[in-house]
């Protein structure tokens, strides 16, 4: 049985945490070509070799995260599908849009 704390979307700023998630996954730390590269492109993770994509570079986690701290951002993310299966679902956010208010 999943419980539903598995399949609800976390957020996290955690660098530890995002490195083990995408990792567990296969997940490639990425920027997507033509949007600024190391100096603050759009980052991704590409996961190889479900469907690696033309578009995406990969990059160090150095360089993936110092993007990442720049544009102030924060993963949401999934541990597991419905169905109970791993997922790969994510997406990366403002910190100031998840912020809770006082």
């Amino acid at each position: 049985m999943i419980m539903a704390e598995e399949r609800e979307s976390k957020i996290t700023s955690d660098h530890k945490t995002i490195r083990t998630w995408a990792e567990q996954r296969g997940g490639v730390p990425s920027v997507v070509k033509g949007t600024g590269g190391k100096e603050g492109g759009i980052i991704r993770f590409d996961f190889p070799p479900l469907g690696t994509k033309e578009n995406l570079e990969h990059t160090s986690w150095e360089d993936f995260f110092k993007i990442f701290e720049g544009k102030e951002l924060a993963l949401l993310y999934q541990e597991k599908t419905r169905e109970g299966e791993e997922s790969r679902f994510n997406k990366f956010v403002s910190r100031k849009s998840v912020e809770k208010e006082d």
